[in-house]
């Protein structure tokens, strides 16, 4: 009650001094410095009108508060294409399946469903018990259970050329849809393919309510309507988001208690990594992901571990991610160095990988010593790549100079100034076998357009996988996918590459992919269009309060299950 009293005195404060503010508003505007002086205005009204909802005040130990350092432009599902919309969305929409830390399909909303024999149809049994989050669409009951139609209508809107989703292609395999009845849908493909039900579990094919379809004026990017564990309370652009726990969830742990845990999520866009460091220090927020240079060597030592003094204030959470770390080599390119087979190896030979990961990276990731597919994909992969051998990488160079006459071979490498160090290391380390490597810096958009419109030599890059399928590292390497239509930025072409590649995607025998799969990638690493660099980790540092937290390949964030 003395809480509610003190509030209550505080807001009217508030309001006081905005009325105040106010009323001076004609007098502020003739003074130059009016704007600012409205800017705080604007503050104190925001603080009030937040701070004032003392009914909805919530225990900080239910809030879960993170950061993402851009803006969310949207909460459409149809363009989760960016990790910070996809961590928000998460939240707040379900699938038809879903993947577990392991990287293994589970049920969502469908609780089972059946193959046929030609592994082109699929039968997909939905849940009866799975509520919209409740909206005025729904008329006087507010929500209602989801249907197979509504999977239908949400299917249709990613193939709608007027949304114009950048999730298209998770469909282009499918050649028929439809709801059978409520609870079951009944999807056709037009061949078999393997990745299939992995694709599935994107967020661009979340289920959206069909009665969006007969809205006038749709709002779903900024007012969506799911079913997840949390549902859109507040959204200020720039500044925060507000989720609420949805309290029709359908989900309960193994206890049988519902899920989720939390009463809500506050997400900041705080820009700057450092600010957001010392924010969690803090203990203003729950968790920061990933490790920046500004503060790697504050945090960690340089076996990747915690410094002592933040042992008992900090936990670290890590796990494999599907991030192959990599140099890419544009094979149509007529020079010299880049056309010799003997010169890309010994760009590969000669890196010491596992003391570029010690100085500039305190030991987090893995050598990149085996093929293009990263560990995490419980594939058991014999690829023999390129461990660090100076004496074969000067063999090799040696070997150009007699082959092309050139003595001093040189290269340009292509950059943004968030890979300077890197790029610096490697320029030092091939200065060391003989091989001259000039830097170039450069914008990130303009970056993105010269690699993929063929215009440098070597570039930095990455991939991290859409779908948890080892199929999905072949595909930037599929010649139909070049550059600048398709992520075959290296040009890398082969026959043979081609047909296995096609036979991976169509064959369910899980001996055979996995042998078809070792053979492409192994063939990638003889013929060397990339230089392979590091697997990278997932890292999620919390505080010790916070529980249920498990980082994973993918590195999805998943609230349902955490606690503070």
């Amino acid at each position: 009650t003395q809480g509610l009293k003190s509030n209550s005195r505080r807001c009217q404060n508030f309001i006081k001094i905005s009325l105040v503010l106010w009323c001076k508003y004609k007098t502020l505007k003739r003074n130059k410095k009016y704007s600012l002086v409205w800017v705080g205005f604007v503050s104190i009204f925001i603080i009030c009108t937040f701070g004032c909802s003392s009914n909805n005040k919530i225990d900080s130990q239910h809030v879960f508060r993170l950061n993402v350092h851009e803006n969310i432009n949207t909460l459409d599902p149809a363009y989760a294409r960016d990790l910070r919309s996809i961590w928000a969305m998460n939240q707040i929409f379900n699938g038809l399946v879903r993947l577990d830390d392991e990287l293994d399909i589970q049920p969502d909303i469908a609780t089972h469903w059946e193959i046929s024999e030609d592994a082109k149809t699929y039968l997909f049994y939905l849940r009866d018990d799975v509520y919209f989050h409740r909206s005025e669409i729904f008329g006087d009951q507010k929500t209602r259970v989801v249907t197979a139609s509504d999977f239908v209508y949400s299917f249709d809107r990613i193939k709608d050329k007027k949304i114009a989703s950048p999730g298209l292609w998770t469909l282009e395999s499918v050649k028929h849809y439809e709801a059978v009845d409520d609870n079951t849908l009944k999807i056709v493909l037009t061949h078999p393919y393997s990745p299939f039900l992995g694709i599935l579990s994107m967020k661009y094919l979340s289920v959206l309510p069909k009665e969006l379809d007969d809205l006038p004026n749709n709002t779903i990017s900024t007012k969506p309507i799911g079913t997840g564990p949390f549902y859109v309370k507040a959204w200020m652009q720039n500044l925060k988001m507000v989720l609420r726990k949805n309290k029709l969830y359908f989900e309960t742990n193994e206890k049988g208690e519902q899920l989720p845990h939390l009463e809500s999520v506050a997400i900041t866009f705080v820009p700057e990594k450092q600010s957001e460091f010392l924010l969690f220090l803090q203990g203003k927020l729950d968790m920061i992901n990933s490790l920046d240079a500004s503060y790697k060597d504050e945090l960690l030592d340089k076996n990747g571990q915690l410094q002592k003094k933040y042992r008992n204030s900090i936990k670290l959470l890590r796990s494999p991610y599907l991030n192959t770390e990599y140099i890419g080599i544009y094979l149509d390119n007529n020079k010299a160095e880049i056309q010799s087979i003997d010169l890309r190896k010994a760009l590969n030979y000669g890196l010491d990988r596992k003391g570029m990961i010690r100085f500039l990276k305190n030991n987090i990731g893995s050598p990149a010593t085996k093929g293009f597919i990263p560990d995490g994909l419980n594939t058991n992969l014999a690829v023999r790549g390129y461990s660090y051998n100076i004496k074969k990488a000067k063999e090799h160079v040696e070997q150009f100079r007699i082959d092309s006459g050139i003595q001093n071979p040189t290269l340009s490498l292509a950059s943004d100034e968030n890979y300077v160090d890197l790029c610096t290391y490697l320029q030092n380390t091939y200065n060391q076998i003989g091989i001259t490597i000039n830097i170039e810096v450069m914008p990130s958009a303009a970056l993105r357009e010269a690699k993929s419109n063929g215009k440098l030599e070597l570039f930095r890059a990455s991939w991290i996988a859409d779908y948890p399928d080892p199929e999905n590292y072949l595909l930037p390497y599929f010649s139909e996918n070049f550059s600048p239509n398709g992520p075959n930025y290296t040009h890398f072409k082969s026959k043979r590459f081609d047909e296995g590649y096609k036979e991976i995607a169509a064959t369910l025998d899980a001996d055979r992919k996995n042998n078809l799969i070792n053979s492409l990638d192994q063939q990638l690493v003889d013929t060397a269009p990339f230089i392979l660099l590091y697997y990278d980790e997932v890292l999620r540092f919390t505080h010790p309060n916070v529980e249920g937290m498990f980082p994973n390949p993918v590195n999805m964030l998943d609230l349902r299950r955490v606690r503070k």
